[in-house]
């Protein structure tokens, strides 16, 4: 397996300490090495050019980090249209086990590209640090930056000029929704629950959350071809702190004061019984502060990440509908 990691080949040297050992593997797309070093399969990734019906770029949040995030902006969106209704914006963290993604992986650059033009909506799709070469909370933390990038833009925009032209002309920054799907949906309501952060709602696509206590559903490891019960311990060993549980707040948060929630998922996503905790934990603490709006969404017969999965099937295009209706209205 080709990787963008290297290793000195052992010299034959008498005494010379034994090259490192794999210690995990997952999918065969990230080891973790007994040096600590990791290797990584290269990627396949979309370019920003490879969209229809949307302009999409990828634009610098963080240089410090060398972070980005693609931007996508409905075609019929453009700069001297007539003053056209600006669109909500909707920043979208991608899935992965906080171990593999990226926002240029064909499916989630697929997936944001039609969101963007069936909501419609300014989509905001980043790109943050990977876990074990950066373990949680690093994920988290950019998230963070993300969101201080954009109300910097924010500022910037309301001062005239300085703010992206592409925001400037089409985003109603006050208007922000935040989103994800699984490691992503983690991510967002992270990002949702920071305390003193505006935003118009949160869309969680089957969350990815952990607990030391398993579920009913994670017990039973339902018939779901993409997540087993293995594959999740791992990717928590892989991405929490070393030494941390799976009740690490990372994975376990405290609902926290949400905006307006949405969460949708597969009946038969081994992670359901715990998003259905998350979800009744959500509305009691909703109903505390006011009544907030929370719903749940799910679809029968559908695994963990059937929208990305499957795009061209029924379910995928209900959620989008879904969506819609959320971030819409109705």
């Amino acid at each position: 397996m080709s990787s963008t990691t290297t290793t000195s080949p052992a010299s034959g040297v008498s005494g010379e300490a034994p090259p490192p050992r794999i210690v995990e593997d997952c999918l065969g797309l990230v080891q973790l090495m007994s040096d600590g070093t990791v290797k990584r399969a290269p990627a396949c990734l979309a370019s920003a050019d490879d969209a229809a019906s949307v302009r999409c770029k990828d634009v610098v949040y963080d240089e410090a980090r060398n972070l980005s995030l693609r931007m996508y902006v409905p075609s019929s969106s453009r700069a001297g249209n007539g003053g056209a209704e600006k669109l909500p914006v909707l920043v979208y963290f991608h899935g992965g086990g906080f171990i593999v993604g990226s926002f240029a992986s064909p499916e989630f650059h697929a997936a944001c590209a039609r969101l963007a033009a069936a909501l419609p909506a300014v989509v905001l799709s980043a790109d943050y640090r990977l876990a074990p070469e950066h373990r949680l909370p690093a994920a988290l933390q950019d998230a963070d930056a993300i969101f201080s990038w954009l109300g910097a833009q924010e500022q910037q925009a309301a001062a005239g000029g300085g703010a992206d032209p592409w925001l400037a002309d089409a985003a109603d920054l006050g208007r922000v929704f935040v989103s994800g799907d699984s490691a992503g949906a983690n991510i967002a309501h992270h990002a949702a629950a920071a305390p003193g952060r505006r935003l118009a709602g949160c869309v969680l696509l089957w969350p990815f959350f952990g607990g030391e206590r398993r579920t009913r559903s994670e017990a039973a490891c339902l018939g779901d071809a993409f997540l087993t019960l293995p594959l999740y311990d791992q990717m928590w060993r892989l991405a929490l702190p070393a030494g941390a549980t799976r009740d690490h707040p990372a994975a376990n948060p405290e609902v926290g004061e949400l905006p307006p929630l949405l969460v949708a998922a597969g009946d038969r996503d081994m992670l359901i019984d715990r998003i259905r905790e998350y979800v009744a934990r959500a509305r009691a603490r909703a109903a505390a502060a006011g009544n907030r709006r929370v719903d749940l969404v799910e679809f029968p017969g559908a695994g963990h990440g059937f929208a990305i999965l499957e795009p061209d099937g029924e379910a995928a295009g209900e959620l989008v509908r879904v969506v819609r209706r959320f971030v819409h209205g109705g």
